[in-house]
């Protein structure tokens, strides 16, 4: 690494970039000094000790494994809070009228859930119940109603390895693998993806992989804004000589420049991160790498030696790429033979890279096989399995990674197993008790079906599903709903079907023996309980769903799905996945290990039946859109996940209500900025304001969720069957249109 500072890699010699449209880092310390004022010596224990509960980069207290120094990132400093509040008044529970008109942020603000409340339909709002009272209630209805008429769904925000085992474990206890997790709306495709080609669903890499690699490649993938920690390893990798390369529909601002706030001189100068930008149209990824596939067969730009020894199917990705004409590559992904041709020169010229995506890839009908296009590129240049190279689904949560692995989805079981007849058998021996064998309902399918009861973890279904005003609907139809939750949220105020349960929860840093996570990099890290004030009646959410199976409905079952503590489960993980073995071993601050070492499918030999990485030939998507039709993406402001943290967006100075366009579209449309309009597809209408931005021609992009109302629910991915976010069409209207089925395909009225 050059030694030194690099004024070659500089933005600005504006100290701070003062004056040029970034965030203020330094005023997020402040802001959280603040917000925390009132039990600051916790929060301080919390950062110093405690694992982020942020997103999936996984530093443990202020430190890391990758480079030395500090690291504290604006997420963490913002999800601080959540962890420090005092108890709210629960005399606002009594009329919930009042809080409807209430923003989530504010709903927030009112403070930690500090006991169980409860509601029947028709009632204004909650009482205070008793835990006996409200694990009865609850009781009762899990042991009348069938076990397919169950659904339980945890999120991933802060949700610990053991939490997801021991909720598991106790819904298939029940009878039922109804139990899903918020990573299927982030990355279940290239779980399914990877899994079928390298017999794993993780980063094969490390992140010290990304510092000194010849190339990175970001394919739909938005770091700055939703893993910022990851940019200080960008800082060191382009010192370092590493080219960086973004595929994605908008030229994101920060992953042209950003301002590392941790290094003096990204502080003041800033840094220039991307090297190149290929604006491809949205869902056009999987065309443009057949494209420069195209190109590498053409010039004979490939790693022989790798695809001869370490791989199979590679005839048949060949004979799909030859047959499909240029003319049709450059239709679908956006992008010119000529552009393919120079990305795929970069790919030529570098022996080493670390192909990295996210949610820009994963949330469309068509996403495995556009992981999967991922995956081909990386196999087809050998980027497997040794040090500088890797396939990187990079996480959003931190709890993400583990949830999946956890076996908290209702299409694996522990270790990301396929639910099969043989798979349930294998998990009723060591278990003890029967396993159901078929997979069960995602959390979207749980809402269309005929649910009796629905056990929420966290979560808002009425930001995080497409089409809220249906889940909203949908909701009131189920009879009882418990909502076990450190805070308030909107879903909580929708009416009962027949009751609803609220219960208070732990937060990571208060559950007795501590716990662990999984990061994006597979490394499993000990967070331990911190010292500090308590909420009397929050529990942990592990210890309520053992104590329901246990005293409640199965208890025959209750030694069998019951744990002395966190370190119990850890052995139990330990035994049952065997990738996880060395979990058990974790009970100190600081303690991790990095399951499967450095590298997946190290020297080329992967974890499949025949230890080889497999192609595959995808079907290019041909998704139409109709005349005088926008392609239409969703995207992350000043957030975590739903929850919004500011009404601008630092980064680019965009409202929550901003649609981005391109300069060429404002012009043949003849809007301004700032000029109000409307959206409008079959899903719904979305108002708004025109925001210029360095956008592909032929799309936009809103805030998600509040683009959610233009996004179909029935679109979702074809085995991962997870909401296609970013795959939608809508129309431009200049003045508030009728509700329509049929929106007409105007720019002006």
């Amino acid at each position: 690494m050059k030694k030194g500072w690099s004024p070659e890699t500089w933005v600005s010699l504006r100290p701070l970039g003062t004056g040029l449209q970034k965030p203020n880092n330094f005023l997020e310390v402040f802001r959280a000094l603040g917000e925390n004022a009132d039990n600051l010596g916790y929060a301080w224990r919390i950062l110093r000790d405690g694992v982020c509960d942020g997103c999936a980069l996984g530093t443990s207290g202020l430190k890391d494994w990758t480079i030395d120094g500090l690291h504290l990132c604006n997420i963490r400093l913002r999800l601080l809070r959540l962890n420090t509040m005092g108890p709210l008044d629960i005399k606002l529970l009594e009329d919930v009228e009042g809080l409807r008109t209430k923003s989530s942020a504010e709903l927030r603000a009112l403070g930690r859930l500090p006991c169980p409340m409860h509601r029947r339909k028709g009632e204004p709002g909650f009482t205070r119940i008793s835990w006996d009272e409200a694990l009865d209630r609850i009781g009762w209805r899990m042991c009348t109603a069938p076990p397919d008429r169950l659904g339980f769904y945890l999120t991933s925000r802060g949700t610990p390895n053991e939490t997801y085992y021991v909720a598991q474990k106790a819904v298939r206890a029940l009878g039922t693998n109804n139990i899903d997790n918020a990573a299927r709306i982030c990355h279940s495709p290239s779980t399914v993806a990877l899994k079928e080609s390298i017999g794993v669903a993780a980063t094969t890499c490390s992140y010290t992989d990304l510092i000194g690699t010849d190339l990175v490649v970001f394919f739909g993938s938005n770091p700055a804004v939703n893993q910022p920690v990851l940019m200080k390893y960008l800082y060191y990798a382009r010192k370092a000589g590493t080219q960086v390369v973004c595929v994605n529909p908008y030229q994101e601002p920060a992953m042209q420049h950003y301002w590392i706030p941790s290094n003096l001189e990204s502080a003041l100068f800033g840094t220039r991160i991307t090297d190149r930008f290929f604006l491809v149209q949205p869902g056009g990824d999987s065309a443009f790498i057949a494209g420069t596939l195209k190109h590498l067969f053409e010039q004979d730009w490939l790693n022989h030696t790798f695809i001869a020894e370490h791989t199979s199917g590679f005839a048949a990705v060949k004979t799909m790429v030859d047959s499909s004409p240029w003319e049709e590559l450059e239709r679908l992904s956006g992008q010119s033979k000529q552009e393919m041709l120079e990305f795929a020169l970069l790919l030529a010229r570098a022996d080493r890279a670390v192909l990295v995506w996210s949610m820009g890839i994963t949330q469309h009908t068509q996403a495995e096989d556009t992981v999967q296009a991922i995956v081909n590129l990386g196999l087809a240049r050998g980027y497997l399995g040794r040090e500088g190279c890797g396939l990187m689904p990079i996480r959003g949560h931190s709890g993400v990674q583990g949830g999946a692995e956890m076996g908290a989805y209702a299409s694996v079981f522990p270790g990301g197993i396929s639910i099969n007849p043989e798979s349930a058998a294998a998990l009723t021996q060591h278990w003890g008790f029967t396993v159901p064998d078929r997979p069960g309902l995602t959390v979207a399918e749980m809402l269309e079906g005929r649910l009796e009861m629905l056990w929420s973890v966290g979560g808002n279904f009425l930001e995080t599903l497409p089409r809220p005003a249906q889940a909203e609907a949908r909701l009131t139809e189920i009879p009882l709903r418990i909502h076990q939750d450190i805070l308030l949220s909107s879903q909580m105020l929708v009416e009962p079907g027949e009751e609803v349960i609220l219960l208070p929860a732990t937060t990571r840093y208060e559950i007795p023996g501590g716990c662990t996570q999984t990061s994006t990099e597979r490394r499993v890290i000990y967070s331990p309980e911190i010292p500090g004030p308590r909420i009397a009646e929050a529990r942990w959410e592990g210890q309520v769903f053992q104590e329901m199976v246990a005293r409640i409905c199965k208890p025959e079952l209750a030694e069998k799905v019951r744990f002395a503590n966190t370190a119990a489960v850890r052995e139990e993980i330990a035994r049952v996945i065997p990738l996880y073995d060395g979990i058990q071993h974790l009970q100190a601050r600081g303690d991790a290990f990095q399951y499967g070492g450095p590298h997946l499918c190290r020297d080329g030999v992967c974890l499949t039946p025949d230890g080889l990485a497999h192609f595959k030939a995808v079907t290019l998507p041909r998704s139409a859109v109709p005349e005088g039709a926008f392609r239409l993406v969703t995207r992350r402001g000043k957030q975590f996940n739903s929850m919004v943290h500011a009404p601008n967006d630092p980064i680019n100075g965009a409202p929550r209500d901003a649609v981005l366009i391109s300069q060429t579209d404002l012009q043949t449309l003849g809007l301004q900025p700032g000029q109000r309009i409307w959206l409008q597809n079959q899903s719904g209408t979305l108002a708004g304001q025109v925001f210029v931005a360095d956008l592909r021609p032929g799309c936009l992009q809103v805030h998600w969720p509040e683009g959610n109302v233009l996004i179909d629910p029935a679109h979702r991915s074809t085995k991962a069957r997870i909401p296609a976010y970013k795959e939608a069409y809508v129309y431009i209207h200049t003045q508030k249109p009728p509700q329509s089925q049929n929106p007409s395909p105007v720019a002006s009225d």
